[in-house]
């Protein structure tokens, strides 16, 4: 329904500036005093996972770098969140793909009820709204069991899943396969990969081509990839 230089550098408006011999001043000069522009903000989504204990953030940019939280807070519908500064010497890919910074959700919000978040640092500042849930809840620990949200974008939403670090699932497909479910087809990671013995959360950005086909509340059905038909709500609105 979040390389790491996204937000567009601002541009210099054009105004007088004094010639060279110390006459009038030359129209169409920029002067010292030329106010720059604030940055364009950078294009951002969230979605609810993990019954609303958590919140996915959608960013553009490259794959191998993706944007890590640094701190979140919380003051009344508002949530703020700041990211880590990027590793100057990191080998980031050429890349441009939606990618996922994973936040929890903090305490006193109540994800049954809409939010606003403002995201900075890094380089990134966006803005976006995220509609409340009803049944979410920040009772409890998380029961280790995937999770999807949509973002608010057009046939997009997160899945979250727990496993491996270094063995992420490889989504093949996302096909329409009911009114009320999605077929995502899992790939199984090479059988030379080493996959560390971790269990850790992993997202995904998945897309549906035409959700034209879907009514109510949407299911995702994961195959393959040690997923055996497992069924996922996918929460929020499409």
């Amino acid at each position: 329904m979040l390389a790491l230089a996204l937000v567009a550098a601002g541009t210099l408006a054009a105004c007088a500036s004094p010639a060279a011999d110390g006459g009038s001043p030359t129209p169409g000069s920029p002067t010292p005093d030329t106010p720059t522009a604030e940055p364009a903000g950078t294009d951002l989504s969230g979605a609810w996972l993990d019954n609303g204990r958590m919140i996915g953030l959608v960013t553009q940019g490259s794959s191998t770098c993706v944007p890590v939280a640094d701190g979140v807070t919380a003051t009344g519908g508002t949530i703020e969140v700041t990211l880590a500064t990027p590793d100057p010497n990191a080998d980031c890919t050429d890349d441009l793909v939606p990618r996922v910074t994973l936040v929890g959700t903090p305490p006193g919000v109540d994800p049954t009820q809409d939010v606003t978040i403002h995201l900075t640092g890094g380089d990134l500042t966006g803005n976006t709204d995220l509609a409340g849930v009803a049944g979410l809840s920040l009772e409890g620990m998380t029961d280790y069991e995937p999770s999807a949200g949509w973002t608010g974008e057009p046939g997009e939403f997160v899945l979250l899943s727990w496993g491996s670090s270094s063995c992420p699932p490889i989504i093949g497909a996302v096909e329409v396969g009911s009114a009320t479910e999605l077929a995502v087809t899992v790939i199984d990671p090479p059988a030379d990969q080493p996959c560390t013995a971790d269990i850790a959360p992993r997202t995904a950005v998945l897309q549906v081509a035409d959700t034209a086909e879907l009514s109510g509340d949407t299911v995702a059905v994961l195959t393959g990839g040690g997923f055996d038909g497992v069924r996922v709500p996918i929460v929020g609105a499409r």
